[in-house]
């Protein structure tokens, strides 16, 4: 009995001195959380490296939480957080960290993301599919960088205002259009092609390029060396069309429900199952001369806010994926534009602050790592309070994060203090009396508004090919 109470009593004091007793603890506790089980021994570090990759990593993602206006100043305040937690900061100057990351960050990424799969899959369990399906949203949008000479040459259009286009309007025979100046060049601006969780509204992973990359061309790459699970249903917008992209998405063993417009032509009563309601071909004229197979898809139709939408799948069977469902999931896709208005608006990262090209595009990467992070931990602890992930809110979050990082050295009273404020941290739930939207400015969000595919009784030559195509195989 005595062994046992000296064993109780040693327990006892192991947990007394792991209670976080001033908010550095806490941050601490929480990025513990995340680092455990993390295994970064796949990084290929040079011989003269002295840190630890894992304190690496959380002193960039502190840096990117911190609130001060300068990337210096961020960096001073994320050195000392990380001296306190550890003892040490992996780096010691703010050039240290930058060279540090434009060094790793391609071979750090995809370690992040594996992990973050991992313990988003362990926190929403619930939510990881709906349905059948893991569904991922997949969009771009374009980040401002400073107007540096670096900078526009490495994001900004080639050419503006000189290419071919430009040069011809002396032709047109619209003199209003002939006459009107041209604009100034665009800001230099990084394109982002994000992957983003439908259910547990979170990104996935990402991609970026210069502002005349191509949302199609990173997800066909993010395709090739990124790891989906089994049942993934990528959902886009009308961009993301083409028998080659789609053609590389059932490749490699995923499904796709995408919006089209007048910009798809399409084929119906092509094969033998020509009464089946919805069934349309993709095969474009010159893939019927390469003698390959048309993309044999479903049509589905549903009411926007502005009228019909019109989308296509490669799942055939209504068992599998409804048109209510579809409905349904195309809707949620939406969340992807709020996302990045979180990262821009709520993160405060319209416009980046690096200088350089290879500086910008690290600090981007690593805002998104610190974004997700932020929405992890929220929705992390609000789930365990029964708290659904559409209902975080990602200020309140960040605010209760960035507070702590301020009152660092402060004692706290309640060790739990940051996890209530996390689990409280969601959207206002009382009934509104009048719209949020100021009456100053109009309805112009960009809702689905696409024109009806193009669809064409297939022509009698057509069959026969197809037919012969069939008989072959």
């Amino acid at each position: 009995m005595g062994c046992k109470r000296k064993e109780s009593r040693g327990g006892r004091r192991k947990r007394e001195a792991r209670v976080p007793r001033t908010q550095v603890e806490v941050l601490r506790a929480a990025l513990d959380w995340f680092a455990e089980g993390c295994s970064l021994t796949e990084l290929r570090l040079h011989g003269n490296v002295g840190w630890i990759a894992m304190h690496l990593v959380t002193l960039a993602v502190l840096w990117s939480w911190s609130d001060r206006a300068t990337l210096t100043g961020a960096f001073e305040h994320a050195r000392q957080l990380a001296t306190e937690m550890f003892g040490q900061a992996a780096v010691t100057s703010y050039q240290g960290l930058t060279g540090a990351m434009r060094t790793y960050t391609e071979q750090l990424l995809p370690l992040m993301w594996s992990h973050l799969h991992g313990l988003m899959g362990q926190a929403g369990a619930a939510h990881w599919r709906i349905g059948r399906w893991l569904a991922l949203a997949v969009d771009g949008s374009r980040v401002s960088t400073p107007r540096t000479e670096k900078n526009e040459q490495a994001f900004s259009i080639k050419n503006y205002g000189h290419g071919k286009k430009a040069r011809t309007r002396r032709q047109w025979k619209n003199k209003k259009r002939r006459s009107k100046r041209i604009s100034e060049p665009v800001k230099p601006q990084i394109w982002l092609t994000l992957v983003w969780h439908i259910g547990l509204k979170l990104p996935w992973c990402w991609r970026t390029g210069p502002s005349t990359a191509s949302e199609r061309s990173h997800l066909t790459e993010m395709l090739q060396t990124g790891d989906f699970p089994e049942d993934t249903l990528f959902c886009g917008d009308a961009g993301f069309i083409g028998y080659e992209f789609w053609n590389s998405i059932l490749d490699h063993g995923h499904s796709f429900l995408i919006r089209v417009g007048g910009n798809v032509r399409l084929l119906k009563n092509l094969g033998t199952a020509r009464g089946r309601a919805g069934l349309v071909y993709l095969w474009p004229d010159k893939v019927a001369r390469r003698k390959q197979a048309p993309l044999v898809l479903r049509l589905l139709t549903f009411q926007g806010p502005r009228g019909k939408v019109y989308l296509v799948t490669n799942v055939l069977s209504e068992r599998e994926l409804s048109p209510r469902h579809a409905g349904q999931l195309y809707r949620l896709r939406w969340g992807i534009e709020l996302q990045f208005r979180t990262l821009k608006q709520t993160f405060r990262r319209s416009k980046l602050r690096s200088r350089t090209p290879d500086n910008a595009v690290a600090e981007l990467h690593w805002s998104l790592v610190g974004l997700s992070l932020v929405q992890l931990f929220a929705v992390k602890e609000q789930i365990q309070v029964d708290s659904p992930p559409d209902q975080s809110s990602v200020a309140l979050a960040l605010s209760a994060i960035q507070d702590a990082m301020r009152n660092w050295s402060h004692e706290v009273s309640d060790a739990r203090a940051l996890i209530r404020r996390l689990r409280a941290a969601t959207k206002d739930t009382y009934r509104r009396t009048r719209s949020k939207q100021s009456r100053y400015h109009p309805d112009s969000k960009d809702k689905p508004s696409a024109t009806k595919p193009i669809i064409r009784e297939a022509t009698k030559q057509q069959r026969r090919d197809y037919r012969a195509m069939n008989i072959a195989a």
